[in-house]
């Protein structure tokens, strides 16, 4: 596991009449503050990487749909410099990850339908404090296809 990151597995509360998806409560201790939730859709087999944040926190729900979500620690003062994780996020792995600053973070859509990625960010966006790359760039020892075992 990637120093920082945090998973929280999160409640579902469910009746006849649909259900109830937690995601983050101001008085948890990981809060670090709000800036603004935003959601991001992905089809099946699209990849959004990679990005790193120089100041926001992350804090990533999936209600919908299932992705591969994937980070690399490339912190020069880190204790997992060089560490690949990855996580599969959906309805049925119900979790929250929670990203700290300057960790390389993208995902996948897997399955067969579109996901619904919810973020609720630190602080309001800001295109100054991200860095982009393309999801193949070499510098980052991952390969997104699929791995059959």
């Amino acid at each position: 596991m990637i120093d920082g990151v945090i998973i929280t597995p999160l409640r579902q509360i469910s009746d006849e009449r649909g259900k109830v998806m937690h995601m983050l409560k101001c008085d948890s201790t990981i809060f670090q503050g709000f800036g603004e939730i935003y959601f991001s859709t992905i089809y099946p087999g699209a990849i959004k990487g990679w990005h790193i944040h120089k100041k926001m926190t992350l804090n990533y729900a999936v209600p919908y749909g299932n992705i591969k979500f994937v980070l690399y620690d490339d912190r020069s003062d880190s204790p997992t410099k060089g560490e690949l994780q990855e996580i599969f996020l959906g309805p049925d792995q119900y979790q929250l990850v929670t990203v700290p600053p300057m960790v390389w973070n993208g995902f996948k859509g897997v399955g067969t339908e579109m996901a619904i990625v919810a973020n609720c960010a630190s602080i309001p966006h800001d295109p100054q404090e991200i860095d982009r790359c393309d999801p193949f760039d070499p510098s980052i020892p991952y390969d997104w296809v699929i791995k059959h075992k």
